[in-house]
């Protein structure tokens, strides 16, 4: 009952998000007033983020606000107006110019969507912001590529993360350590320290040295549930732990020059090892609201989208990008042929997508880990004993089945506080980017260890981290040429950048 009551919760958000001021610009006849009486100058304090950047378009987001630092733990929206002006980097070709509201319904977010962009090029996205488009004055810029697309081989670049925990980072006394040591065996690291402390993760700042096309955040990327003593409940509460994350003046630097894909996992969606099911807040339909509006994953006028995707980057590479929580069953049903993560018609898309693509290398990126192993104690993804191991092992006999086991598709995922390499004993492999953080990262789970959901140790680790930190994983792709074939690279660093380990296809 649960999940039918969700799909149709689903609906019947779509269609009041698609009428009134959710899809309004700022020109139209029957939006509300663009300001209430006495509303001051807006500013932009979370700076300015892209998404979804393909060969073709572009998603670019402002959220206006009243101050560009935290107040009482958050950051008033403010009423406005945001004009994007949108161009090749070079001054050359057509400008595209949109002008939006950023209203309370939408957390006084501006989303403008560009299309008929031309592939492999840098485009810079300028914006004024003001009470009414009379009163604008200059807002952030923010610089992206779009990807080369099926045509063109180039080189990608991109990073993968999970894990920013805000709390653990900036230390919280309602965080119950004691909890944290029964559940990981292990003693929660302490907060950062450092005099650079207000600027945010230490990691963001490394990123923005290697200048990636592009940045996937696989989920966990709030906690609603950290620290437990209040939990984010309520609209309010959730837009709060997107606010303090995003004010970082890290983040601000990070997204002003590197676009971003991001993804749903279960601090971000419910509560830790959160489904669908329980009537405690917040409720599915919530989570699913405000992730559609707090990140550039779809236009306003689009609030019925998929969050399942895949984009072809160039001609040797292709990811995608799967929904773990919105669809799956119960976690604690038992498992077999009719519990599932994805879903029947996600399912069916991707085994469809995977199949068509001619892609050299092939990438799933996963919230969460299929190979693993994990804790014990877990049954909320593919690799958990009792959790939906029958799908994965579905799945990976349909790779074979169909040769894509072949040393061209990999598996990436998020979810896992440490990073490793995993060779499955039947010859897939698995990336773990580990937790951006290190207050929030642990040492793994072995194979052999029998607290673990590999206790014959069938799985063997190519690389694991034996010190705790925190950090990210950064892929590279590099086309064929004369010297040899097309090239795919995995790299693992810690939050400074010191190289931990690398992984080359071919070898």
């Amino acid at each position: 009952m649960r999940l039918s009551l969700f799909g149709l919760s689903i609906a019947l958000v779509g269609l009041l998000h698609a009428g009134g001021a959710w899809a309004q610009p700022a020109s139209s006849n029957t939006a509300p007033p663009a300001h209430p009486e006495g509303a001051g100058q807006p500013v932009a304090g979370m700076g300015i983020m892209a998404g979804e950047v393909s060969d073709r378009s572009a998603l670019v987001q402002v959220r206006l606000t009243a101050t560009d630092q935290l107040q009482d733990g958050d950051v008033p929206g403010a009423w406005g107006v945001v004009e994007f002006t949108l161009q090749l980097a070079d001054g050359s070709g057509d400008v595209q110019t949109q002008i939006l509201r950023a209203l309370p319904q939408r957390d006084f977010i501006a989303r403008a969507h560009f299309d008929q962009l031309q592939p492999g090029s840098r485009y810079l996205c300028k914006t004024r912001i003001g009470l009414d488009d009379r009163s604008l004055t200059g807002g952030p810029q923010v610089e992206f590529k779009t990807h080369p697309g099926p045509d063109l081989a180039k080189q990608i670049r991109f990073v993968v993360v999970t894990g920013m925990n805000y709390a653990k980072f900036h230390g919280d006394d309602r965080i119950d350590r004691k909890q944290h040591r029964v559940e990981n065996n292990t003693d929660l690291p302490a907060p950062y320290a450092g005099p650079d402390k207000e600027l945010g993760y230490p990691a963001l700042a490394t990123i923005l040295k290697f200048r990636p096309d592009f940045f996937v955040g696989t989920g966990d990327n709030v906690y609603y549930d950290t620290p437990d003593n209040p939990r984010a409940e309520t609209v309010p509460e959730m837009r709060r732990k997107w606010h303090q994350q995003f004010v970082q003046p890290r983040y601000r630097d990070l997204f002003a020059q590197v676009p971003t894909f991001w993804m749903v996992d279960d601090h971000d969606y419910r509560i830790d090892d959160g489904d669908n099911t329980g009537e405690f807040l917040p409720l599915p339909e919530t989570g699913r609201r405000i992730l559609l509006e707090q990140l550039p994953y779809a236009p306003f006028t689009a609030p019925a989208a998929k969050t399942y995707r895949t984009y072809r980057l160039s001609r040797d590479l292709q990811i995608w990008l799967p929904e773990n929580r919105f669809y799956r069953s119960p976690n604690l049903m038992p498992d077999g042929p009719g519990k599932s993560i994805w879903g029947a018609e996600q399912k069916r898309w991707l085994k469809e997508t995977l199949l068509a693509s001619d892609a050299t290398y092939k990438l799933l990126i996963s919230p969460t880990p299929m190979i693993g192993p994990d804790d014990l104690r877990k049954k909320d993804n593919h690799c958990d004993i009792g959790g939906f191991r029958h799908e994965r092992d579905a799945f990976f006999g349909f790779l074979k089945e169909n040769g894509l086991d072949q040393q061209n598709f990999f598996m990436v995922c998020g979810d896992r506080h440490w990073q490793y390499h995993a060779l499955d004993s039947t010859g897939f492999e698995e990336f773990s980017c580990g937790a951006l953080v290190d207050a929030n990262s642990r040492l793994g789970r072995m194979p052999g260890d029998p607290a673990g959901t590999d206790p014959r140790g069938l799985i063997k680790h190519l690389h694991v981290q034996t010190k705790r930190s925190g950090g990210f994983l950064m892929i590279t792709c590099n086309p064929s040429s004369e010297s040899g074939p097309a090239r795919l690279s995995f790299e693992f660093f810690d939050e400074l950048g010191q190289p931990l380990y690398a992984h080359h296809k071919p070898n």
